[in-house]
């Protein structure tokens, strides 16, 4: 992932910036507890009811918190937020692995949970606000298809490390691990350049700015459809990935294969964020063909129910991981620069609760259908944004709106 100085401007400052930027992105997702947490919860001696809730806190502290954190970066310091989130990440994983108990698991959710609040919003912020100033604006959708990139090659490094550290060291080593890396990530944070005016003293603070954002969300109607399109093309997939090992045990492979087929899948994602650099200007009809695309080939993929088929879901992961950088890059060229955090934090919102609401279907439809009839039946809600789209662009197009 080095950068092509035909592409993006080979400047001192644009290489740092992006070089700490990457490495940001893979300490956050180098976590080797992901692929085991679920099992220290079920050794420990956990209820499935009892893991389902501590899920359930893990996604309510963010949607509690993902808006006024967003408003706070804005009114104090995005940087601040990036380096303090990964130390209370790295708090709830050293609480788990010291005093394994239902109340360590549930407290380590909720800095978790505040953890992902406090990234979300700040860090795309501070990222279009740092290219604006060093002239390199253009190259966003690019910069973050290759963040996201970095994180998820980090999440298939920790796949591939987890099984041979935790042999080695079991628990206690695999959670080391994790705390090290949120520990390096808060380190890389504070490299961060935030080179913007101070927010004003004696203003009113971060409830201001969160109520100016969402003025501003009222007055500009192209801003309000970004908005929604952020929570409707990145929720379904994202919580969709949650259940991917299931829906691949159920082609008939081995427990041991799954974690190879995952890394398939999220091979796929990688693609697509690398991508987002060459397809950002697709307009609203290439996105919505990239939409429909990715849609029928997670609907065919996970209802031809075998190995080989998966391959189509790592094509629908990648599509719908360049139309997340996408619907982010049309918000950000549409906020002002003084609301950037609080209303990506609003977009956020919107996936946090869209996320929590596809949890709640899919255990809904699973009870009556198999994982790979509910993955398919996921691909609808794409197919209905992709024609959304076009009916919006036909819409505007009659009005003679560009």
């Amino acid at each position: 992932m080095t950068l092509s100085p035909a592409r993006v401007p080979a400047t001192a400052g644009v290489r740092r910036f992006t070089a700490t930027l990457y490495g940001y992105a893979f300490l956050d997702d180098f976590v080797l507890l992901y692929p085991v947490y679920a099992l220290l919860f079920s050794d420990t001696g956990l209820s499935v009811w009892q893991i389902s809730s501590l899920f359930a806190i893990w996604s309510l502290t963010g949607v509690l918190l993902e808006v006024p954190s967003g408003a706070w970066a804005d009114a104090v310091s995005r940087r601040v937020l990036l380096w303090l989130g990964p130390l209370l990440t790295a708090a709830g994983f050293t609480l788990w692995v010291l005093t394994p108990s239902y109340g360590a698991f549930a407290l380590g959710f909720f800095l978790w949970g505040a953890r992902g609040a406090l990234g979300s919003g700040a860090l795309e912020a501070l990222v279009y606000d740092e290219l604006e100033r060093l002239g390199a604006a253009e190259h966003y959708a690019r910069i973050m298809g290759r963040a996201r990139a970095a994180g998820h090659v980090a999440i298939m490094a920790a796949l591939a490390l987890a099984g041979p550290v935790f042999a080695w060291g079991g628990y206690p080593a695999v959670g080391a691990a994790s705390v090290l890396a949120c520990l390096a990530s808060a380190v890389t944070a504070t490299r961060f350049p935030e080179d913007r005016p101070a927010p004003e003293a004696g203003g009113e603070g971060w409830a201001a700015t969160l109520r100016d954002g969402l003025a501003e969300v009222r007055r500009d109607r192209s801003l309000r459809g970004a908005l929604l399109l952020v929570p409707a093309v990145g929720a379904v997939w994202e919580a969709l990935d949650e259940y991917t090992p299931l829906l691949v045990r159920d082609t008939g492979v081995g427990d041991a294969t799954v974690p190879y087929l995952l890394l398939l899948i999220w091979a796929g994602a990688t693609a697509g964020s690398l991508l987002a650099g060459r397809c950002e200007r697709l307009g609203t009809a290439g996105l919505a063909v990239v939409l429909t695309i990715a849609a029928l080939a997670l609907a065919l993929g996970a209802a031809t129910r075998t190995p080989l088929a998966l391959t189509l879901v790592a094509v629908a992961f990648g599509g719908f991981q360049l139309a997340t950088v996408l619907a982010d890059v049309r918000l950000q060229r549409r906020i002002d620069d003084t609301a950037r955090a609080t209303l990506t934090s609003v977009a956020g919102l919107g996936s946090d609760l869209a996320t929590v609401a596809v949890y709640g279907l899919y255990a809904a439809v699973e009870t009556r259908a198999a994982h790979s009839t509910t993955f398919t039946l996921f691909a609808t809600p794409y197919l209905m944004t992709a024609a959304l789209l076009v009916l919006g662009r036909a819409s505007r197009g009659r009005r003679g709106v560009p």
